[in-house]
This record gives structure tokens, sequence and C-alpha cells, in this order.
């Protein structure tokens, strides 16, 4: 599910699972609603879902219980994607996650705005906008500040950079805890993250990967671990 021209069926596999990895609607376990409900919810036909269901069956995200219905499995892969499971004991410090964060992210915005389909898209803008609500009301925003970031990775169709989130969530965590002290650095986050969601809106993919850059050198010189 990596090609940039993918099927209706592919694009509706990866949105199934963006709401499972992404928006955590549904659990490691849990039943998928029935073939009409869900057909009806992700507009599309039973066809179309039947197909983006044995999609995500090879891959074993998904598997059909006869008689029963439809489930999320619960594997280790899957598992590692939710960051249910440590993928590294090292105690990684804020320079070396933020430099990770530099290197990968703003090309991963680059990604995005060229290969994120109408839905992808939409996730981005949808807890981008969400998250500034939850600034402005002081309420964490840990889990939607990782959607935000996890939503532009999944767009770049690009399977190490999902692989990779897990890392880079450490970062992504301290980062928030420590900014949300420190005002300048808050406000910074409120600018950047709407000067990347408007340049990934407009699909500028260069916009995109300078926006992202931005912001993650206004973080590393906000924490002080930028060298000059």
């Amino acid at each position: 599910m990596t090609r940039e021209k993918r099927s209706l069926a592919e694009n509706v596999a990866d949105n199934i699972l963006a709401m499972i990895t992404i928006d955590k609607k549904y659990a490691l376990g849990d039943k998928l609603p029935n073939e009409n409900e869900l057909s009806e919810e992700l507009q599309v036909s039973r066809t179309t879902l039947r197909e983006a269901i044995r999609i995500l069956v090879a891959y074993n995200v998904l598997e059909i219980q006869r008689g029963k219905g439809t489930y999320i499995k619960n594997n280790r892969e899957l598992n590692e994607v939710l960051g249910l499971k440590e993928l590294s004991t090292f105690q990684l410090n804020m320079k070396d996650l933020y430099e990770m964060r530099l290197i990968f992210e703003p090309q991963s915005a680059y990604y995005a705005a060229k290969r994120a389909t109408d839905k992808e898209l939409e996730r981005i803008l949808y807890y981008g906008k969400l998250e500034e609500e939850l600034i402005l009301k002081k309420e964490d925003r840990t889990e939607v500040e990782q959607a935000f970031h996890k939503s532009i990775a999944k767009a770049t169709h690009n399977e190490f950079m999902n692989r990779l989130m897990p890392i880079l969530y450490q970062a992504i965590d301290k980062g928030v805890l420590l900014s949300d002290t420190n005002e300048e650095m808050v406000q910074n986050t409120l600018n950047d993250h709407r000067m990347i969601m408007e340049f990934l809106s407009k699909r500028d993919a260069e916009g995109a990967k300078t926006a992202m850059k931005l912001h993650i050198i206004h973080a590393m010189r906000g924490f002080g671990i930028i060298d000059e």
C-alpha cells in the first residue's frame, strides 16, 4: 500500500488503519461495525469495503471470524504502531530526539503534501485545529499533538516513516510537557502549526517542508539544544 497511484480499496484500507492507529476509534481485539454501518460511515460501496478488509486481513491487521464478524488482530507490529510496546529501551536525550525530528519530519511533510489522499489531509487538518483549541484552553494536548504528526507521517505512504514515529513520540511528549511552561514556545507552536496546515492544504510540498523545519528549529532553540 505504498504506491502513489492506489485503488479506492487501498485508500479505504488505509483509512480504516488510521481509524485504529491515529483516531484510536477501535482498539486491538475490537469488533468492527457491520458491513452496512461501516460502508455508510466510510461512504463507499460494500464491494469496495470487502476488498479493503481483504487487504487488511492480508496485512495481518484484521481477522474474519466466521459467524461472528471482523475483528482487529492483537499482533506485535500493530502493538508497536499503537505505541503500546516500547521500540527502544534507551533513555534518549532531547537533543538526539529533536535532531531525529529535524532529519525526518520536514521531508515527511514534503511527501505528505504530495501524496495525501483527501481523507488523510482532512485528518491532518482536524488534529491540527483540535490541538489549537486545546492550546488556547490550556488543556493537555499530548495525544492530539502525536496524532497530528502521526497523520502527516501516515500521509507520506512510506512504511519506514510510520515505524519510526513511536520513537519520535518521545520527543513530542517531552516537548509538550516542557514547552507548556514557556509562553513564547506555545505561541510558536500555534503559529508554526497554522503555517504547516496552510501549506499542506494547498499541497505546497516545499512550503510544508520549510514550515515543518522552522517548527522543529523553533522548539530546539526554545530548549537551548540547537547548534548555532
